[in-house]
């Protein structure tokens, strides 16, 4: 049998008041989620039941109701990068030297850089970590030119059309 839910009884005044006051359905559902379980000893199936909602929907109004009533405590709240192994501005401090040293017109290694965060954190860095980083803070890959800059096009369509052919066709 699951453990009976404990609700804090400043809550339940909480509730109590805010049903009276209610102006909309679903304000009046989140109080009812909160007091049918509290004052009745209702589960939470026959809570859903009475409100005419899923039993995770339950939860979910409780929860509402909970983060209603104080707006600014600390419920931590799904999303934000949970993961990550350094903060945006702490990538950014990392990343300073190395921007200055592309800037100055020297091509930025992998390599070198994977060493310096692994040894920054502590611990091994795959080489996907680093990618991401330097994606995330809008550095690319610099791909080589097409053509050479100081190239002469017209030269080149030149020496084509007057070249003898090094190959005949059977």
């Amino acid at each position: 049998m699951a453990r009976p839910r404990r609700i804090d009884k400043l809550l339940v005044q909480q509730a109590q008041l805010a049903s009276t006051t209610a102006t909309s359905v679903a304000a009046l559902r989140r109080c009812q989620a909160v007091l049918l379980p509290a004052l009745l000893g209702a589960t939470l199936e026959q809570t859903a039941a009475a409100l005419g909602v899923c039993r995770a929907s339950v939860a979910n109004l409780q929860q509402a109701f909970r983060r209603e009533q104080a707006p600014n405590s600390p419920i931590p709240k799904r999303g934000g990068r949970r993961r990550s192994h350094l903060t945006l501005d702490e990538e950014k401090v990392f990343l300073k030297p190395w921007l200055e040293q592309a800037g100055s017109g020297t091509v930025v290694v992998v390599s070198p850089l994977r060493a310096a965060l692994s040894q920054q954190l502590g611990q091994p860095v795959k080489p996907s970590v680093i990618y991401r980083l330097l994606a995330r803070h809008g550095w690319r890959k610099v791909a080589p030119d097409t053509r050479h800059p100081k190239s002469q096009p017209e030269v080149q369509e030149a020496w084509k059309k007057n070249s003898r052919r090094s190959w005949q066709p059977c």
